[in-house]
């Protein structure tokens, strides 16, 4: 059964799209939204070569985005978080280039693109932050590439935990202490880095006393230390 929640019950309505409107206008953008969809770990959300029909913000737990490689691999290409919008990648083409699927279990809004563009035109606070939402992405993947590109392992690894620990604190949570939804190896993926060379990183920054590391919990004990070796983030906004 499918939760239905108001926007204006939602702890994440300050990050998500109804920042955008006022609440006159919150009920006009929640006609058009269906709300709490949930996912089963591993659940997708869309495939690759799917019809772009809508964008998803994420409610609860986080959902990844990976490409097929030749090989029939999965490349990781992002992580989505609560308050989080997905998708947008499809807009050009029409036409989804990456999948995307649930990490542990997740539930999302759907947003009808085509619905949502115009309610945009006479919402122009509506407009501007989904431009807003695609300079993101397209900054986002910037940083990315530069920091695959330029960084050693343990700056990567550094940069994506301090990415992490900034879109947190957005949330309202703890910058310092959170937990990661994700696995050791869909990280080492996303950073283009081996397993091993996740762990043992994991492993140094602990024995630095940068790092307190139980499991997916995560305390970050020596942020000053943490930023010199992440100066580049990756997907902070």
């Amino acid at each position: 059964m499918v939760q239905q929640v108001s926007c204006n019950d939602c702890s994440l309505s300050s990050i998500c799209l109804p920042m955008a409107v006022s609440s006159s206008q919150l009920g006009e953008l929640e006609e058009i939204m269906e709300r709490g969809r949930p996912l089963k770990k591993g659940e997708h959300l869309y495939r690759a070569g799917d019809n772009f029909v809508a964008v998803h913000a994420v409610r609860t737990g986080a959902v990844k985005t990976y490409a097929l490689a030749e090989d029939g691999t999965e490349q990781v290409t992002g992580f989505y978080l609560p308050g989080e919008i997905l998708g947008m990648e499809g807009i050009n083409e029409e036409c989804h280039h990456s999948s995307a699927k649930a990490l542990d279990g997740a539930t999302v809004c759907e947003i009808p693109f085509s619905r949502l563009e115009d309610l945009s035109q006479r919402i122009p606070t509506l407009q501007h932050h989904i431009l807003s939402l695609m300079s993101k992405e397209l900054c986002a993947d910037r940083a990315m590439h530069l920091l695959l590109g330029k960084k050693s392992a343990d700056d990567r690894l550094a940069a994506f935990l301090l990415a992490l620990s900034a879109r947190h604190q957005r949330r309202g949570l703890s910058a310092s202490r959170f937990r990661l939804p994700m696995s050791r190896y869909d990280i080492a993926n996303y950073l283009g880095l081996a397993v091993e060379t996740v762990s043992r990183i994991f492993t140094r920054f602990q024995q630095q006393g940068i790092l307190e590391v139980e499991g997916r919990e995560v305390v970050i004990r020596d942020r000053d230390a943490l930023s010199a070796n992440g100066r580049i983030q990756v997907q902070s906004a």
